[in-house]
């Protein structure tokens, strides 16, 4: 039976008939067949090397992914398992080369909130994952229970040197009131767990995030507001039971649309001059709508630095002072938090 390596390598000596088959959408130009995606949309983003010593290998600059053409074939026909990628190659080479056209999914527009869905649909759970090691790193524990965060261990993106590469990513999942995803937030992770890549940027967006978040829970009559997803669910581990939502910026979470049920709203503020900000700006906003509005404000620069410096008994008694009585009744006791601080 053939390796991926072998298997690849024969692909790459008919590169023009594999285009010609998976890519009919495509041209040729020159050393290249250029295309608009793995997915056949007309356009010239995609380029695959039909001469020379790289031969096979393509690239797409709009979304940064490249590979082989083992690579090119299983995003083609969206197959997640090496062995169907391997059994899809042979079936094309052991064909005659005038095959009839197969049904494709749709190709998603680069950006797009169905491109962040497909990516976050093809992310794993948290569990034993990079993240999951990453986010206790942060004091943030038992994070296999929130269903909107998951791990993508080959997340494309750009290095330094504007190069395309591959990562560990924890992604995280945008939604609308609705509950329909609109984006995720993609974090890109050191291999070792211990904090965020060495990169530019290691946080990015993709899809629609404006007036949109990352949710913890259903909110109906009180919600918790953030800009990151650690602040949040540092702000979590002592209100389990609060709803809460993420919106990943100062300037997102100034924009946050609110549930039309809210009669009470807290801000997690970060400690800078932007975070102030945006704070006042979704205050005055919920007050305008005739929803209480409360700051809870940080001692460092936001509430998982301090549970990280100070831990979560000094956070739990920080934070007890800014809630409403009723919430402490009714989220902290809730919550698990019985006697004491």
């Amino acid at each position: 039976m053939s390796t991926a390596s072998e298997m690849a390598q024969r692909l790459a000596r008919e590169v023009e008939a594999v285009c010609r088959h998976y890519l009919p959408h495509g041209r040729r130009e020159g050393r290249y067949w250029r295309v608009g995606d793995v997915h056949d949309t007309p356009g010239e983003s995609l380029y695959i090397r039909l001469h020379g010593a790289a031969t096979g290998k393509w690239a797409d600059a709009a979304t940064g992914e490249h590979g082989d053409l083992l690579d090119l074939i299983g995003l083609n026909r969206g197959l997640d398992r090496l062995a169907e990628v391997l059994d899809e190659a042979r079936a094309f080479l052991g064909s005659p080369r005038a095959l009839p056209e197969w049904h494709r999914e749709p190709a998603a527009p680069v950006g797009s909130p169905e491109a962040a869905r497909r990516l976050f649909a093809r992310s794993r759970p948290l569990a034993g994952s990079l993240a999951e090691t990453y986010l206790r790193n942060r004091g943030i524990p038992d994070v296999r229970k929130y269903g909107s965060l998951r791990f993508q261990p080959r997340c494309w993106y750009r290095d330094a040197d504007d190069r395309l590469a591959r990562g560990p990513a924890l992604i995280a999942a945008v939604t609308g009131l609705n509950g329909g995803l609109t984006g995720v937030q993609r974090t890109w992770l050191d291999p070792s767990g211990g904090g965020k890549a060495a990169m530019p940027s290691p946080r990015r967006a993709l899809g629609h995030l404006l007036g949109n978040g990352v949710r913890f829970g259903v909110a109906r009559d009180v919600l918790a507001a953030g800009e990151g997803v650690e602040t949040v669910l540092a702000l979590r581990t002592i209100l389990p039971a609060l709803p809460m939502v993420a919106a990943l910026s100062a300037g997102h979470l100034a924009a946050l649309r609110l549930p039309p049920t809210l009669r009470r709203l807290y801000v997690a503020r970060d400690n800078d001059d932007a975070g102030r900000r945006a704070a006042e700006r979704l205050g005055r906003r919920a007050e305008a709508l005739g929803i209480e509005a409360l700051v809870l404000a940080p001692v460092l620069g936001d509430l998982n630095d301090d549970v990280l410096a100070f831990g979560q008994a000094a956070l739990r008694a920080h934070l007890r002072a800014q809630l409403a009585p009723e919430d402490v009744a009714r989220f902290w006791m809730g919550g698990g938090w019985r006697g004491g601080a």
